[in-house]
């Protein structure tokens, strides 16, 4: 880690308390995580933090898998493997195929184009389609046409809009994971292939 990891104190502020306390509320048992304990630096950006996140995972229709799945698409193209560790699991529990998670460990994971036929990538279309779309995103921001057209038959426009802030959320968490190296993966990913 780059900076120092947040440890409670007796004398810490009241309004470093009340972020503590937010955070502390939000995950439950686990308690503060390293991404907390880095981002707990700056209260009040921290309880901002978790708010939106806790929003994108929480209130959102979009489907489980979808959504682990972009959040761990993201994960492997930004080489953030602590985020990776943390959601590849819930995208597995939430229905994503062990071939599925290896496919999306490729730097071009569709790139036989979209297949009906599930064995191809170990993916439905829907999911390939949202790793089609994560990928654009992440890589290039701009979305070419024909994939935003392709996304609009197999989703609702709320659930677009659902995935794309997703993917732009965990593009932002993924960035901050790695440029502070939390939970020191940076040279672990070096390895890992993009």
């Amino acid at each position: 880690m780059r900076v120092e990891y947040y440890e409670e104190r007796d004398d810490d502020s009241q309004e470093l308390k009340k972020a503590v306390e937010i955070i502390k509320k939000r995950r439950g048992p686990t308690g503060l995580l390293e991404l907390d304990r880095g981002l707990l630096h700056s209260p009040q950006m921290a309880v901002g933090w978790s708010q939106f996140l806790g929003s994108v995972r929480a209130d959102s229709k979009l489907s489980r898998d979808i959504k682990e799945l972009a959040i761990s698409r993201v994960a492997f193209l930004n080489k953030a493997k602590y985020e990776w560790e943390h959601h590849s699991v819930i995208a597995a529990e939430a229905g994503v195929s062990a071939k599925g998670l290896t496919t999306i460990q490729q730097p071009d994971a569709i790139s036989k184009g979209l297949s009906h036929d599930e064995s191809v990538y170990g993916l439905t279309l829907k999911q390939q389609a949202s790793v089609l779309y994560t990928d654009e995103m992440t890589k290039n921001v701009q979305v070419k046409d024909e994939t935003f057209a392709l996304l609009k038959q197999l989703f609702s426009e709320e659930e677009i809009v659902e995935l794309t802030i997703t993917v732009g959320a965990y593009n932002c968490v993924s960035r901050f994971l790695v440029a502070l190296d939390i939970n020191e993966q940076n040279e672990r990913s070096r390895n890992w292939s993009s």
